[in-house]
């Protein structure tokens, strides 16, 4: 039996096979994916910090694209890169990543409170700019 992050996977292989145009002669690509960055934001009731850490570690590792988390024992952030077709697409991702994954990563039930989706060359620019995310910690799970 697969797991959920198998099962992911090999969704994502058909996804991206999918995408090859097979109307017309084939030779015209569909829209390719892009890379979005997204910024999550959750809060609720307090949970222990231990507890609120644990399930942060356990979704980035069933989410193997978590680039990083900070958190505090009534709120989180997490940011990471999606690959999507759009910003749709991108957008409709993030707003299920906790309710998914918040039983097998036993997170606390917190809403979500913030989204924002911007595409690369954007994340890019601010960062150049010096209006992009605040100094990037290291890959991981961290307190505020």
């Amino acid at each position: 039996m697969k797991g959920p992050t198998t099962r992911g996977a090999d969704r994502r292989r058909l996804v991206r096979r999918a995408l090859t145009s097979i109307n017309g002669g084939g030779d015209e690509p569909a829209e390719a994916s892009r890379l979005w960055h997204v910024t999550l934001s959750v809060s609720g009731k307090p949970a222990p910090l231990s507890e609120v850490r644990r399930g942060l570690e356990q979704l980035a590792h069933d989410h193997p694209f978590l680039l990083t988390s900070r958190y505090a024992d009534d709120h989180a952030e997490i940011r990471y890169w999606e690959e999507a077709r759009d910003l749709h697409d991108a957008a409709a991702v993030a707003l299920r990543l906790w309710g998914e994954h918040r039983s097998t990563a036993r997170l606390p039930a917190w809403e979500i409170v913030g989204l924002e989706v911007i595409d690369r060359a954007t994340y890019h620019l601010r960062v150049a700019e010096g209006y992009g995310p605040p100094p990037a910690h290291p890959v991981g799970v961290h307190p505020y």
